[in-house]
């Protein structure tokens, strides 16, 4: 059965985000035309509006003025600054009750993907580094975050009084120590702190 036009048309739209699979596109489509008008009307809007808003001409994370909510608020730790590469990882951050303020790369270099450090907000951060502060560095453990980390660390080494920081990696709790890569458990003996 062939699906009428304004249903293929918002399931192909479902489709192309990210880890929506045929099957979940189809669901989410006849969820849709059975909610009442009043709630798709909101849905809509809130897509329609989406693109409103702004990158914080501080930070580059994303919010709804020129500057955001965390670079905005006196009571956080400016001189300490956590550099993640997507607004994602600041709602994670927030979330683990971290005080301090970010810079948002808004990806990772990655040359098989065209990605180069030009593409990424990397600039704007040694331009806002000064003397005093730490530089937190919490790309993600893969080959991508580890390549990004370097070359921020070697951007940022010039900076006289700068202190530059890596996140500690490791084993996740609860975790089984048996399932761990080699990798890991390296990470996490490196990463060892006093108990």
């Amino acid at each position: 059965m062939k699906l009428p036009k304004p249903l293929q048309n918002l399931k192909d739209s479902f489709e192309k985000l990210p880890g929506i699979g045929p099957k979940t596109a189809e669901r989410l489509t006849f969820h849709l035309l059975r909610v009442p008008q009043a709630d798709l009307d909101l849905f809509s809007s809130s897509v329609s509006n989406l693109k409103q808003t702004k990158i914080c001409s501080i930070c580059k994370n994303v919010g709804e003025n020129d500057i955001c909510a965390v670079c905005s608020d006196l009571t956080r730790d400016k001189n300490t600054i956590l550099v993640v590469q997507s607004p994602l990882d600041v709602l994670a951050f927030e979330k683990s009750g971290y005080r301090g303020v970010y810079h948002v790369l808004h990806g990772s270099i990655n040359p098989i993907a065209g990605i180069g450090p030009e593409e990424l907000f990397i600039d704007d951060l040694v331009e806002r580094v000064f003397w005093g502060e730490e530089i937190i560095i919490a790309t993600n453990p893969d080959l991508e975050g580890e390549a990004t980390a370097l070359y921020i660390k070697e951007k940022l080494s010039n900076i006289e009084g700068v202190k530059i920081t890596r996140i500690g990696r490791g084993l996740p709790t609860g975790a089984d120590i048996e399932y761990a890569d080699e990798t890991t458990l390296k990470r996490a003996l490196e990463g060892r702190t006093v108990s």
